[in-house]
């Protein structure tokens, strides 16, 4: 789960990390009385003006820009809330812009980066830190990856007051501001921790020019399987910022995750699901889901899979690829010939099944009377898919 920048410093506020003052609008007459409010308090006025959207790349995009007096805090807001915001985050369609960040502008001295994710080689969180932030981060990744600085911390003891200022030495944090950095790192640590996060991003990290160390940006995503132990953090979500279809799916307990190719893929199995559209690309066509029915999949949470499958007007044609394992093959064929039934299927459908009860299963879908093509392995099912729907 995602959610926005400013909920991210919400949350950073709590563990003592520095932010610029601000505020969440929903409209431009909230983002000029938000200026208001903070031009009361500012030595020199400068606002900026920050697009809402769970991507990276937004000043690139043109969703953040700088004003200098109240009437232009409102010609920002008009230009950028209701926009599509297209970043290399978002894709091609982009992302509509319905919230803002009115913040305070900052005295940039120096632009910085620190991260944090859990590192699954050493089963530790990985502190990442470079003293080259802001948006070019994944250039210097890519490029110059002796740039990027790793601390792997330690879950007992947590980040160490030497590990924070041996890492903030080396991004440049100056001598006076160590302390400030050491807070704002450990701080970041603690709320990725805490908060069950699987990102925890601060992009930049600024020093101003008075030495201070503050979070310009703040991104942070959760892991699913903990939400339950965080409703504060749920209360954040943002279905406007989520796909329909994956909303949908998660009411019925559907791993599902839209795709740009045009034939549907109903797995049971994650890594089944991974190869599958592997393989399927390997035959010359594309994916249009990720879609993993789990290993407890009912007739209704397969007919609901057809519905989201063919919700898309990509789809061409559909792959199921079952191995029956905890899960039954003629209790996957059952729902397979309910959904045809009940969804009027009117594109090819590609079944492969093994395992328990295969046999039955395939009699049942033999029976059916309905149009299903066999295949006996995962190359046949691809080859298949991708003949009925390109005829090649």
């Amino acid at each position: 789960m995602k959610i926005h920048e400013y909920q991210g410093k919400e949350i950073l506020r709590k563990y003592g990390v520095a932010t610029p003052r601000g505020f969440p609008c929903f409209s431009v007459d909230e983002a000029v009385k938000a200026a208001e409010t903070l031009g009361a308090q500012l030595a020199t006025k400068r606002w900026v003006v920050k697009a809402q959207i769970h991507a990276g790349g937004r000043g690139k995009g043109g969703g953040v820009k700088l004003a200098r007096s109240l009437d232009e805090v409102k010609t920002c807001a008009e230009q950028i809330l209701g926009m599509q915001l297209k970043t290399h985050q978002t894709g091609p369609a982009g992302q509509q812009v319905r919230r803002l960040l009115i913040e305070e502008g900052a005295d940039i001295k120096a632009e910085l980066y620190v991260g944090m994710v859990v590192d699954r080689v050493t089963q530790k969180v990985c502190l990442m830190a470079s003293s080259e932030g802001g948006m070019d981060i994944e250039e210097v990744a890519a490029n110059t990856p002796e740039k990027i600085h790793k601390v792997f911390i330690d879950p007992v003891a947590g980040l160490s007051d030497a590990e924070a200022d041996a890492v903030a030495t080396k991004i440049g944090i100056p001598v006076a501001s160590l302390p400030q950095a050491r807070t704002a790192l450990q701080g970041l640590y603690k709320a990725f921790w805490e908060t069950d996060a699987s990102l925890a991003e601060i992009n930049p990290l600024i020093v101003t020019g008075d030495g201070r160390v503050v979070a310009l940006d703040a991104k942070m995503n959760f892991d699913a399987n903990a939400l339950y132990r965080h409703e504060d953090i749920v209360a954040m979500r943002d279905l406007d910022e989520e796909d329909p279809a994956e909303i949908e799916a998660s009411k019925f307990d559907l791993s599902y995750i839209s795709l740009d190719g045009n034939i549907g893929c109903l797995v049971n199995g994650a890594g089944l699901a991974m190869a599958t559209m592997d393989t399927i690309k390997l035959f010359g066509a594309a994916p249009a889901n990720f879609l993993d029915v789990g290993g407890g999949a009912t007739t209704e949470k397969v007919t609901e899979a057809f519905k989201l499958m063919l919700a898309n007007p990509n789809v061409k044609g559909i792959l199921v690829n079952i191995f029956g394992g905890i899960m039954r093959c003629d209790t996957i064929a059952n729902g397979i010939v309910a959904a045809a039934r009940e969804v009027h299927l009117s594109v090819p459908l590609v079944v492969r099944m093994r395992g328990t009860n295969e046999d039955i299963g395939k009699e049942i879908l033999r029976d059916s009377g309905l149009p299903i093509i066999a295949a006996s392995d995962m190359a046949d099912a691809a080859r298949k898919i991708v003949h009925a729907v390109s005829g090649k």
